[in-house]
């Protein structure tokens, strides 16, 4: 079921969320500075390829102040936009019954777009 809910997933706009996170870490892999977040956005695109049958985990030990400092720098360059971007697919693709799962989906992906770091991606077990 897994497997017929992500080919849906990507038919209906997934392929381009893929892109843009591929290409937004490449770009932002340009740079020393912007490489954590760079990691971030392929992370995301990780997520966004096949986001059925996966879940968001805290991390093992958390990240720490660390963590919390480069989330804040996330959330104030790209993390905010990307946040009210899965909230308005997932408020789009709600209108209809089909859409509810793909919604649920980017409601998960919300989460990890605001506040990426300290957090992983896992398959559900």
């Amino acid at each position: 079921m897994n497997l017929l809910l992500n080919v849906i997933w990507l038919i209906l706009g997934g392929f381009i969320v893929v892109i843009a996170y591929l290409l937004g870490g490449l770009l932002l892999c340009l740079t020393i500075i912007g490489i954590p977040f760079g990691i971030q956005c392929f992370k995301l695109a990780g997520l966004a390829v096949a986001p059925f049958g996966r879940e968001i985990r805290e991390k093992e030990p958390p990240g720490g102040a660390v963590a919390v400092i480069m989330n804040i720098i996330w959330i104030i360059l790209p993390g905010l936009e990307l946040a009210v971007f899965h909230l308005l697919m997932a408020f789009v693709l709600a209108i209809t019954i089909i859409g509810l799962p793909l919604a649920a989906q980017h409601l998960k992906m919300t989460r990890l777009a605001l506040l990426p770091f300290g957090f992983e991606v896992r398959d559900m077990d």
